[in-house]
């Protein structure tokens, strides 16, 4: 099924463009871009996120054009991110333990306006930081989404023991794709969302054992790059 076929029969997409029309003649000086991001850019229906439409709106100046939101139109989900064109290319040029949730937005969004190719020079950005990217800054990153899943999973431990299920399934979950994470960054691989993550990872399915196995893999793996996740005191205190 060809792009415009899709687009006519999908009703997301014309939600889609009508939000983005109304933004441009509502805030016609504060919008510079106008695209989508999530399924929605991929073309299926596969996670989600916040919303069932992810609408991002670029103004040239921070604080301007609508709010940032979500609410339902026509029995549509949308999710509404407005950003400053400069703060969005900041955001691309940083390489953060959650680079792996973050980078497919900025390499697969799809215009809806998009005049001056404004959404180009944001891929070219971060792809131009990957390729600078040393790896110790992988690993470093590697090593703090480490310490997020060690510890969600030692509190669904503990939780587990207490007979608190609920909330240890919770926790376990955060674990899961905090260690996915660890994986992305590693191999440098990005994700569409954290479902995405899970699957692709094999933590989809894994419980406390397994998923405390793969930490501990992941612990010796980030020791043999320099980056061990034990420390002394003096190595906390020092910059």
């Amino acid at each position: 099924m060809g792009d415009d076929q899709q687009h006519r029969d999908d009703p997301r997409w014309a939600v889609a463009e009508r939000v983005a029309e109304a933004a441009r003649r509502r805030f016609p000086a504060d919008v510079l871009a106008v695209a989508v991001h999530g399924p929605l850019a991929h073309g299926d229906d596969d996670g989600g996120g916040d919303g069932e439409v992810g609408l991002l709106i670029v103004t040239y100046r921070p604080d301007t054009g609508p709010p940032s939101t979500t609410r339902r139109v026509d029995g549509v989900l949308v999710s509404l991110t407005v950003v400053a064109a400069e703060e969005r290319l900041r955001q691309a040029r940083r390489l953060t333990s959650r680079w792996p949730l973050t980078a497919d937005r900025y390499v697969t969004t799809r215009a809806l306006h998009d005049p001056t190719g404004w959404l180009r020079t944001l891929r070219d950005e971060h792809l131009g930081r990957l390729a600078r990217a040393r790896p110790v800054e992988f690993t470093t990153a590697a090593r703090i989404a480490w310490y997020r899943g060690s510890a969600a999973h030692a509190r669904a431990a503990r939780l587990a023991a207490w007979y608190e299920t609920d909330q240890a399934l919770l926790m376990l979950a955060e674990a899961r794709l905090a260690a996915a994470t660890v994986n992305g960054l590693l191999t440098r691989t990005y994700f569409r969302d954290p479902g995405d993550a899970i699957r692709r990872t094999g933590l989809a399915g894994a419980d406390m054992t397994e998923v405390g196995a793969v930490l501990a893999r992941q612990s010796a793996d980030l020791a043999a790059r320099g980056r061990p996740v034990d420390a002394t005191i003096h190595d906390l205190l020092t910059p």
